[in-house]
């Protein structure tokens, strides 16, 4: 009687297949990186191209300030429509302060330094009208437009120049990139003595500072730039959290009252938004609340300070108490409440504020409850 056929068990010499699978999880690891750093240099010149022609569109019409957002507010219906998301007037207007941050002159200048030998009409300095090609104009931004991202909130231009320089000589993540900034890297070099210790210290990576290839692909702005659905974009978890902690506050009682969303403010010549902006009717005071989608960091504490530094003089009518802030951080696993109550004239009306108020754990717990929510109908 013939024994019944037993599958052959697949051996290999000792050592040899862990070389082979450890090879081929080396080679797919490095092809994810640079298919990932392929679309991020394309998405990040296209972002730049895209600010470069409404800045030039701009300055061939009106002259009103105005004219800028009735603008963008146009762009984004229109490619919204075509394109899907993505295209927020928030967006259009960070294109444009992309270029204008890194303006052409400085960007064909380091096309003409990559390849002294192309053409010179191709980057003449003269000729606007004559545009390097996405794939020549890629070239000229070596850092994933997360980084570039992160630059652009800082209004220092020295800062910003050290950093995208030390990004660059390091090979920094963004990660690292966002925990020197948080660590106000560029102002303890300046006062150090020994900025060349300063300097070698800073380029040495965390742990944390890592980005897998998956995560470099699966980034939401990559995905969102090549039209693809992931879990939920940046967009949607802000628009549902603004949505949810609105209605939340609402239906806290009778004490809030809701006055305005992504309320305009004009400091200098710069322009900022308020996502929410509430008038507490017991406190008789404006609450102002920021939401970001990231882990807090002081300079998130600076800007609320300047939005209640210009409440308190714009908004703020003379019968009012001084306005108090509410920052919310939604970094995934961490999320963070906090009151900006310092501007207070005394300890009294601080702890009158502070009873008030709705705790600072209970809203963490509302931003959790929110992006659990959204998880969960994303997944379906």
């Amino acid at each position: 009687m013939k024994k019944p056929h037993q599958k052959a068990i697949f051996q290999t010499p000792s050592g040899k297949y862990d070389g082979l699978i450890g090879g081929i999880a080396q080679l797919l690891e490095t092809a994810r990186h640079n298919a990932a750093r392929t679309v991020n240099a394309l998405m990040t010149a296209t972002y730049w191209e895209i600010g470069r022609r409404i800045v030039e569109f701009e300055q061939r019409g009106a002259e009103r300030a105005e004219y800028g957002e009735e603008l963008l507010g146009k762009l984004s219906t229109d490619l919204r429509a075509r394109f899907g998301r993505g295209f927020s007037r928030f967006n259009l207007g960070r294109f444009r302060a992309f270029y204008l941050a890194f303006p052409d002159k400085e960007i064909r200048a380091t096309l003409s330094l990559e390849s002294p030998g192309e053409k010179r009409a191709t980057l003449s300095l003269k000729s606007r009208e004559t545009v390097p090609t996405l794939d020549r104009l890629a070239v000229a931004f070596p850092l994933p437009w997360s980084h570039y991202v992160r630059l652009l909130t800082i209004k220092n231009e020295l800062a910003r120049a050290f950093y995208h320089r030390e990004a660059l000589r390091g090979g920094w993540s963004v990660r690292q990139l966002d925990r020197q900034i948080a660590s106000q890297f560029y102002e303890r070099t300046a006062a150090s003595r020994n900025k060349d210790a300063m300097l070698r210290k800073g380029a040495v990576a965390s742990a944390e500072d890592s980005i897998s290839a998956d995560e470099e692909v699966r980034d939401p702005l990559v995905l969102e730039f090549l039209g693809l659905k992931d879990e939920y974009s940046e967009t949607d978890l802000e628009e549902a959290l603004l949505r949810h902690l609105e209605n939340f506050l609402l239906e806290l009682g009778g004490d809030f009252a809701f006055i305005g969303r992504q309320r305009r403010l004009r400091i200098g010549s710069e322009w900022y938004r308020v996502d929410l902006v509430f008038f507490h009717r017991k406190l008789r005071c404006l609450v102002v609340i920021d939401l970001k989608v990231g882990k807090f960091t002081h300079a998130d504490a600076g800007q609320m300070h300047l939005y209640l530094n210009y409440a308190r003089e714009h908004w703020t009518q003379a019968d009012e108490n001084p306005p108090v802030g509410l920052i919310l951080c939604a970094e995934k696993d961490d999320a963070i409440a906090k009151y900006a109550l310092e501007g207070l004239p005394n300890k009294v009306l601080a702890r009158e504020y502070k009873l008030a108020l709705p705790n600072e754990k209970r809203l963490a717990a509302e931003i959790e409850k929110t992006r659990e929510l959204l998880e969960r109908r994303s997944s379906k």
